[in-house]
């Protein structure tokens, strides 16, 4: 892992965020964001909790969680399962529509101005696309969600949960960003190159910022105690996961440009009669 890159990325992305171009580009990925799961939200929130209203009294599921939340002090939540579950399963889809809008509407944006402003000699290579970016997150994305369901009990766990669940969405994270952050600049062989010469530090980015997105996790959850306020506490969280993913992409976009110039540098001095494109 190297720290010395990591840091001097994070710095640069910290100095970045506070660019007026990347804080107005929060607005669109939140607006495209808000306005898909509004209408999810509207059509089918109920729905969902009727549902496991009903698979829980067909399954005795009510007993169970009060059973589970009783050993763990916690019975007082026993009347907000249903909207508890709801939440907790709706998270994940939250998130990862804020990741996949940042993939649509930020990332390229964020390449352009990072590339233009502090990689300007870099040669764009044009590596990756749009359908690829939407096929590498999804199909991602259902490598996480299947990991995560069978990986859920262990949740309950207290020390497995705070080393399993920042790891699974690092790994998400990283999957999901690095290609976007690559896309304009590197070819497909260039990419997978840096992928695993630098996955270590690629990956604890990924946990890092997964960790600053704890927080809207929190809030979204804290909506069962409030279900009137839901539309509003859900419009919050993705906006603040909007904020923190923009932050990423840039920390992404600075490292993996950074470790991308250095890796086309090492190679020429490997091989000098090769000379990059005019």
């Amino acid at each position: 892992m190297n720290m010395a890159s990591i840091m001097r990325a994070w710095g640069r992305a910290v100095a970045g965020q506070l660019h007026y171009r990347m804080l107005l580009l929060t607005f669109v990925p939140f607006l495209a964001a808000l306005m898909l799961w509004g209408a999810a939200m509207w059509w089918g929130l109920q729905s969902m909790m009727d549902f496991i209203q009903a698979w829980f009294g067909e399954h005795n599921g009510f007993q169970a969680a009060g059973s589970v939340l009783n050993m763990l002090g916690l019975i007082t939540f026993k009347t907000m399962v249903v909207p508890l579950v709801a939440m907790w399963v709706l998270l994940p889809l939250m998130i990862f529509t804020s990741l996949v809008c940042i993939a649509l509407f930020a990332m390229p944006a964020i390449s352009q101005h990072v590339g233009k402003r502090h990689y300007p000699a870099l040669e764009q290579k044009n590596g990756g696309s749009l359908l690829g970016s939407l096929v590498h997150s999804f199909s991602s994305f259902g490598i996480f969600a299947l990991v995560w369901l069978l990986t859920l009990p262990l949740t309950l766990i207290p020390p497995i949960s705070l080393i399993l669940q920042p790891f699974l969405w690092g790994w998400l994270t990283y999957r999901v960003m690095v290609y976007d952050a690559l896309a304009q600049h590197a070819d497909s062989e260039e990419r997978d190159a840096l992928i695993k010469q630098h996955r270590t530090s690629l990956l604890a980015i990924g946990i890092i910022a997964g960790l600053f997105g704890a927080a809207p996790g929190l809030l979204w959850l804290g909506g069962v105690l409030a279900v009137l306020f839901l539309p509003v506490i859900a419009a919050v969280a993705i906006w603040i996961y909007v904020l923190v993913f923009v932050f990423t992409g840039l920390w992404f976009q600075h490292y993996c440009l950074d470790a991308l110039q250095e890796q086309r540098q090492q190679q020429q001095l490997e091989n000098p009669q090769e000379q990059p494109a005019a």
